[in-house]
């Protein structure tokens, strides 16, 4: 028999990330005093089971590590244990969870795991939308107002789904977590949609107008053939593109880009900029320590810059470098709010934005 209690925290990522995903919430998990373990973390899954000490509701450490604070998590989850399923009626043992879970919700998601497996069963799940939400409106929990909250069917085979539930500004909403982006025809390098997903993840659409605005002046970092000027100059900013390399035509066209054929991690602007970007190919903490240069000296007022990983050990390697800026930044006395998230459109690295406190 299922367990009636929301006891697991389910968290999505990208397939092959999830033993940093694991290991980065049983660090944080420890850190924070909260008693569970990790009960599943397969390879190429998709996603991650913590499970609570003696059955407690997870609500607890849902809310103490929130989605925005994680790393390698792309949605977050509250979740039952996972639940079969018979061929013959998939839709009354999910109306029963929910019944006598006690919880009610707004909305129904359906989700699968972003793998080719999980991608296949999105048929299913599709054909079982509408009667399974007649089914929750008759036993209550489907209603018009119910604080926000939306059901998450996880569906993880044919025969098996995971029955979780999110809260507003405690998730993603977007389904599966991941944020899709058109990729602009003209754009030099499919790397501009790492900065264009940044900015959505980073900075509150609302302060659009006041913090990405015509007329700013940026400055990209390794910067060739342009991908990351190409964002910048779309939102009318003036750029200084460094880079030994060869820069898009269509950009030096538009006369928004000074491109400088300088080494990156020496070059120093001639005032104060409003945007530091970075996607340069080099070792994390030397990537860190060209950006402290940069905060310390305010030499800018957010940037926004990749860590490119090595192969092991992610998590750890995310931490040192973290801990490291945020140490290097207090101990010069500079205020500043700093995130870090792996994006849908990251590969082998992970986004990192730093604001000033002005």
């Amino acid at each position: 028999m299922v367990n009636r209690v929301p006891n697991e925290w389910l968290l999505y990522c990208r397939a092959g990330f999830e033993p940093d995903l694991a290991a980065e919430i049983t660090s944080r998990a420890i850190d924070s005093g909260q008693s569970g373990q990790v009960v599943m973390a397969e390879a190429n899954s998709g996603f991650v089971r913590w499970q609570s000490q003696n059955d407690q509701p997870v609500n607890a450490i849902h809310r103490e590590l929130p989605l925005a604070s994680l790393v390698f998590a792309r949605q977050s989850l509250v979740a039952f244990e996972p639940l079969t399923l018979s061929r013959e009626d998939r839709i009354s043992p999910i109306a029963n969870l929910v019944k006598e879970s006690g919880w009610n919700f707004e909305s129904i998601w359906h989700e699968t795991p972003d793998t080719n497996d999980g991608k296949s069963l999105g048929r299913l799940a599709k054909s079982l939308s509408r009667p399974l939400e007649s089914a929750l409106k008759r036993g209550g929990g489907l209603r018009r107002k119910a604080g926000g909250r939306r059901l998450h069917l996880f569906w993880l085979a044919g025969d098996s789904i995971q029955v979780g539930m999110s809260f507003p500004g405690n998730r993603s909403d977007h389904p599966g977590g991941i944020l899709r982006l058109r990729h602009p025809a003209d754009a030099p390098s499919r790397s501009t949609l790492k900065l264009e997903e940044a900015w959505h993840t980073f900075v509150p659409k609302e302060t659009w107008e006041t913090r990405l605005h015509e007329g700013m002046q940026a400055v990209d970092l390794g910067a060739a053939p342009g991908g990351w000027t190409y964002q910048l100059v779309r939102r009318g900013m003036f750029v200084y593109a460094i880079d030994n390399g060869p820069m898009a035509p269509g950009l030096m066209a538009t006369g928004q880009v000074e491109h400088l054929r300088e080494d990156g991690f020496v070059w120093e602007p001639p005032y104060r900029l409003d945007w530091l970007v970075c996607d340069i190919v080099d070792k994390p903490m030397r990537v860190i320590d060209m950006v402290e240069r940069w905060l310390i000296k305010r030499w800018c007022r957010e940037a926004i810059f990749n860590l490119k990983l090595p192969m092991k050990k992610r998590w750890e390697e995310v931490r040192r470098c973290l801990i490291r800026l945020e140490g290097s930044l207090k101990t010069a006395g500079v205020s500043a709010s700093i995130a870090c998230r792996h994006l849908y459109h990251d590969r082998e690295e992970v986004t990192v934005h730093v604001r000033l406190d002005e």
